[in-house]
């Protein structure tokens, strides 16, 4: 299993970290992958270190994520090489997740026409297509979103599940029942 989160300039350092933190302790795959360069600085000043940087390979992997950050998200929107990748791999039926203000790429590449979707409540107004969900994350077929930075560890958990991966187990080795209010099913 391969997976990709993509860090671009003013992506929000928590969610891209922690995304790969989960899907890593469940034993799944995953790089992090330069939007345009091998680095990114994030909304909040911290340099993250990327394993490659972004090419239309990058369509070969089992799912893509992005983290939000408005910085992050418009600068994703932008990308023609990610924007193709995005749509070579939803054309595939492959997985695609986007937390925050990221889902706004899924939308500029024409993947969210007819879709339930969840966003960070202010990109809602920027999105076009799809219909918008007050859930903290929404899967509609290949698509699965989130709504923002303090739902991320649910976010990551539900990615570990649509991959195939044992979330319970993840979630009770971080004591995730015991810092937050949730059933072992959320």
């Amino acid at each position: 299993m391969r997976t990709a989160v993509i860090a671009a300039d003013g992506c929000e350092e928590g969610e891209t970290l922690t995304i790969i933190d989960i899907l890593r302790r469940a034993q799944i795959g995953c790089e992090l992958v330069g939007l345009d360069k091998a680095e990114a600085t994030g909304a909040h000043g911290i340099t993250i270190a990327c394993d490659r940087v972004l090419g239309e390979d990058v369509a070969d992997y089992d799912m893509v994520i992005l983290p939000g950050g408005y910085g992050g998200a418009d600068a994703m929107c932008a990308s023609a090489v990610l924007r193709g990748v995005l749509m070579k791999m939803h054309e595939a039926g492959k997985k695609l997740a986007a937390i925050c203000a990221a889902p706004e790429a899924f939308d500029r590449a024409g993947l969210l026409a007819g879709k339930n979707f969840t966003c960070y409540p202010t990109v809602r107004e920027r999105i076009r297509h799809g219909t918008w969900r007050e859930d903290k994350v929404v899967v509609d077929g290949n698509l699965i979103t989130g709504k923002g930075p303090a739902v991320v560890w649910a976010f990551a958990y539900k990615l570990v599940d649509e991959l195939g991966g044992d979330s319970l187990t993840v979630k009770k080795r971080m004591v995730y029942f015991n810092a937050f209010d949730v059933r072992e099913d959320e």
